[in-house]
């Protein structure tokens, strides 16, 4: 039997010529290509920490640069951005005075404290440090504007000395010595506080006195405090209020005192109680008193009573000129409560005064030592007209509606 062999098998081996053996270098530099594009981790990768971006620079603002009407009272304002104010210099150019001001708890703000004033320039230097370290200055210029004219605030009554009081009836208020056009303003620029608390309202007297009262008389015990802050305010017309003030005003025990032209008497009322009666003499016909609610505005113990002062001279019937004791204005025509020793016998019975309410030396002294500034005389059945509003305290006469209708903010 005869065995066949298989032949061989054959074995190739790759042997690479000069061509494969650039085309495979070929291929393994683009895997090698590849392979970098798909990194996770390049190993040149920024980094952040070596970032070089400057900090920003100190930005400074001043309010109003360059302002050729600025009001006075209108605060200067300056504040810094990136950065920190280190010192700022307001200086008014004239005089040489620095303008007070502070700055806030983070450094970026400064605001003045104190007002400017009128037709003034005033120089502004501000310095700041930046975030940068760097230091920064910005310089401005402020004109403050000039009034046509600048009105005074008068105070009624006016500031009193320490201790001194005022009566329920006491009226307070305040005269310019230029008029006011508006009106609205200044009642806006008047603050009166009470305590305790009361209602009240303003009434313009004429264009230059703005009165204040409550609907009926103050309580007694009463504080009153008005603050005028009219500097800077315009009064209208190019008129500036001149200055601000203030002023406290304290109210003793109510004393009223009622006069009847019927009876001839006098009652005292102390905190709304009789406590005494006297008799009088009050405005003979041709001569009455003003009937209504009259305010004590002065008191002296010695007066010069003359009717030249309300127009009625010598040698015009009826006209006079007498010194007169314990004598208390109650109204600017002549009227006062006094000592009258020769009306004594007609005080209780009829009225022969020319106005004036007489009394007893006796009771006029006693008269004199409990009633003061502000204490109320309330006239009635006099047979005279209504006391003005305008004669000093008349303001009583109105009704609470009428008196809140002479306000401009009613």
């Amino acid at each position: 039997m005869s065995t066949q062999r298989r032949p061989p098998r054959r074995v190739c081996l790759f042997v690479p010529t000069k061509k494969t053996k650039a085309a495979l270098a070929l291929v393994a530099a683009s895997l090698a290509a590849l392979s970098a594009c798909t990194s996770q981790t390049p190993a040149t990768a920024p980094n952040p920490a070596t970032s070089t971006t400057p900090p920003p620079v100190a930005s400074v603002t001043i309010s109003d640069n360059n302002a050729t009407a600025l009001n006075p009272r209108t605060p200067v304002v300056v504040t810094a951005a990136n950065g920190k104010l280190t010192k700022v210099t307001v200086t008014n150019t004239a005089k040489g005075n620095a303008v007070g001001g502070t700055l806030s708890a983070d450094g970026t703000r400064w605001t003045s404290n104190e007002p400017l004033g009128y037709g003034a320039t005033y120089s502004v230097v501000a310095d700041a440090t930046g975030t940068d370290g760097k230091p920064v200055e910005q310089n401005g210029t402020l004109h403050t504007l000039t009034p046509a004219a600048q009105a005074y605030p008068a105070m009624t009554p006016a500031p009193p000395g320490a201790g001194a009081t005022f009566g329920v009836g006491q009226i307070i208020g305040v005269s310019f010595d230029h008029a006011v056009t508006d009106r609205a303003a200044v009642e806006k620029a008047l603050k009166v506080t009470t305590n305790p608390p009361q209602q009240g309202s303003w009434h313009w007297i004429d264009n230059k006195t703005v009165h204040y009262r409550p609907p009926t008389y103050w309580q007694a015990g009463t504080t009153i405090t008005l603050a005028a802050d009219l500097y800077g305010v315009d009064l209208g017309g190019g008129v500036y209020g001149q200055t601000d003030r203030s002023v406290t005003y304290r109210i003793h025990d109510s004393w009223i005192a009622k006069a009847d032209g019927n009876t001839e008497q006098m009652q005292i009322l102390h905190n709304g109680t009789q406590v005494g009666s006297m008799p009088i003499s009050i405005g003979k016909d041709s001569t009455p008193t003003h009937v209504g609610p009259h305010v004590i505005s002065d008191k002296q113990q010695q007066v010069v009573m003359d009717s030249c002062t309300y127009g009625l001279c010598p040698p015009a019937p009826g006209a006079y000129r007498s010194t007169e004791y314990w004598a208390e204005r109650i109204s600017n025509d002549g009227e006062f409560v006094h000592e009258n020793p020769n009306t004594v016998g007609e005080q209780g019975s009829s009225n022969v005064s020319h106005g004036c309410i007489n009394l007893s030396p006796e009771n006029a002294q006693a008269f004199f030592g409990q009633f003061g500034l502000g204490d109320v005389v309330e006239v009635t059945n006099s047979g005279g007209p209504q006391l003005p509003i305008y004669d000093t305290y008349g303001d009583w006469e109105l009704s609470w509606s009428q008196w809140q209708a002479g306000s401009a903010l009613h």
